[in-house]
């Protein structure tokens, strides 16, 4: 008895507990597309209009569940499409399995019509990527791509060509479900002694997470008590650490604030735990560094480190805690971080504000008001950029909501798609998008698959006119802003068109009724805010050549008879 390739791969998706494939239909895809009819019900197709937002939701859902999520794409541009939503899988680390059909078998080679090479294509954005070039191949290559994915963390790639998708296979099993696994690894007594001896022997110790202390709060804010150590975040740990934390002190880096940076440079020992920050300059250059790291390749990489440890940040912090002494000598140091955290928290919140009837609005008014009106567990998503910015500094994580974003990898785009991967998986829970103009726009396409797929997205657009983060980059480096400008339409008139609810706030007395009307509202709502263009958004430590590019900025903006830009720029930042 026979059965057809694309059949075993559905039936194993099943198997594996697999609700639902992300993609735009093809004709190479329709065997496997046909299968998921065929299976009434039990694995859902969703169609979305670009397959770049495919893969975004499958990695949002695979973020949030832990669970293998698939996409597919259509042969040639059709699964090269996914390739930028796969890298920001790949570097998350999240299971994801992206099904790449194929030209004809018998034309590879040929220079056919859409014919690529996709396992060249997506080899660095992948863990395993293989051709299945026979039927009697499909089982036992499924599995390892499934297994890599799940295994592993990462994306596997499954190239197929249409007809061998429909050739049949003796195979008559499906591929095994397995679970992901969750081995405990720690360092050696000797390693985990060494560590100790040199966090006993500072007196200021600063302790810097980031996604690597999911599972692992208790622990942290355990060992932080011991060591009177203040707790600066990574953005990806942000949901894992801000809660309930009564050493947090923020961010640092280029979205952080100054208590963030102030409490490592004040240090004497850093303890890196599950972090690879990648900004070198905002690492203390006289601290003794102690990273911990379930992947040792990660370790060194942005800073010189005195001791790296190879294991999970609970297992790891659980067997450090009793070789640790009580660090009195740091109280000090705690509590100057904490003084300065709250010195720095209380200025950030007196700039969200929203005087009635003056605008532009404010975008941390926006962001800070959607934190107070939105559900204890609420799903957010942010695009790369300024609303990457105002969600660091102003969304409040309980250890309930969860915020996701292109943190990593860094694309534009990300926010609504991962919002539609995460309201797929959480059908009950509030996701709220915040998107940059810039952003929503690229992949505008995929508010209709909002409507078409019944998904209760909130999105809320940031709407500047502008790139606005490029603008500030090109500002700190002396430059002319040039080739930012956006001519927008009105986003809440375009969400009407495609049947969302739209609203659209132009004063400030407008953001909290209106956010709380969108979030009442039963299906996907859309509210276009217009938000000030010349909002800074100050890194934690200004150093000498971003004053000089700023001065020189505001130099050549007057000469070339822009100073009305600078005028704006200060009235926008220092009168309030």
């Amino acid at each position: 008895m026979t059965k057809k390739v694309a059949d075993i791969i559905v039936d194993s998706l099943v198997s594996q507990g697999v609700e639902r494939v992300y993609g735009v239909v093809g004709d190479s895809l329709n065997g496997i597309v046909n299968a998921i009819r065929a299976r009434g019900g039990e694995i859902e197709w969703v169609g979305v209009r670009h397959e770049e937002t495919a893969a975004f939701a499958a990695g949002a859902e695979a973020r949030l569940t832990g669970k293998l999520a698939v996409c597919a794409g259509s042969c040639g541009p059709g699964n090269m499409h996914l390739i930028n939503g796969l890298y920001d899988c790949y570097r998350n680390r999240v299971p994801v399995l992206a099904i790449a059909s194929h030209i004809p078998s018998r034309e590879i080679g040929s220079g056919y019509f859409q014919e690529t090479h996709p396992e060249l294509l997506f080899k660095e954005c992948s863990l395993y990527c293989e051709l299945v070039s026979h039927p009697e191949q499909i089982c036992r290559v499924l599995e390892i791509a499934m297994r890599t994915a799940v295994a592993e963390g990462g994306v596997s790639v499954l190239v197929i060509p249409g007809d061998v998708a429909l050739l049949d296979s003796t195979t008559q099993r499906p591929v095994p479900s397995f679970e992901r696994p969750s081995p405990s690894v720690r360092p050696s007594d000797a390693e985990l002694r060494k560590a100790a001896d040199i966090l006993n022997s500072c007196s200021k110790v600063t302790i810097l997470g980031g996604a690597g202390c999911e599972g692992a709060h208790s622990e942290l804010v355990e060992v932080a008590g011991v060591l009177n150590a203040p707790i600066v975040h990574a953005m990806r740990g942000k949901e894992f650490i801000e809660c309930d934390n009564p050493y947090d002190v923020g961010m640092t880096g280029l979205l952080g604030f100054s208590s963030g940076y102030y409490a490592m440079m004040d240090s004497d020992a850093l303890l890196m735990l599950g972090t690879d920050f990648p900004y070198q300059q905002f690492y203390p250059p006289g601290a003794k560094v102690i990273q911990v790291d379930v992947r040792g390749g990660q370790i060194g990489r942005r800073t010189k480190v005195d001791l790296g440890l190879v294991g999970d940040v609970r297992t790891t912090l659980s067997a450090l805690k009793p070789l640790l002494s009580p660090n009195k000598g740091g109280e000090g140091h705690l509590k100057a971080s904490l003084d300065h955290y709250r010195k720095a928290r209380d200025e950030l919140d007196s700039l969200a504000v929203g005087k009635p009837g003056k605008a532009p609005i404010h975008p941390q008014y926006v962001a800070r008001v959607a934190n107070e009106v939105a559900a204890d567990d609420a799903i957010f998503t942010c695009d790369v950029g300024t609303p990457t910015i105002w969600a660091a500094r102003y969304l409040r994580m309980n250890g309930r909501r969860r915020l996701l974003g292109s943190f990593s990898h860094g694309s534009m785009a990300a926010a609504l798609p991962l919002a539609i991967g995460a309201q797929k998986a959480f059908p009950g829970r509030q996701v709220v998008s915040f998107s940059g103009d810039g952003g929503i726009a690229m992949l505008l396409g995929d508010v209709l698959t909002l409507k078409q797929q019944s998904l209760p997205v909130k999105v809320v657009v940031f709407n500047n006119g502008a790139l606005a983060f490029v603008e500030l980059e090109m500002k700190a480096a002396g430059m002319l802003e040039h080739g930012t400008e956006l001519l927008n339409p009105d986003f809440a008139k375009v969400a009407e068109a495609a049947g969302l609810l739209g609203l659209r706030a132009e004063l400030p007395e407008q953001v909290e009724p209106m956010l709380r009307q969108m979030l009442q509202h039963p299906g996907p709502a859309l509210l276009d805010v217009v938000v000030n263009r010349q909002e800074l958004s100050i890194p934690p430590s200004l150093k000498l050549e971003e004053l000089r590019g700023m001065t020189l900025y505001m130099a050549k903006a007057v000469l070339n008879g822009r100073g009305d830009e600078v005028l704006d720029l200060a009235r926008t930042n220092l009168f309030r």
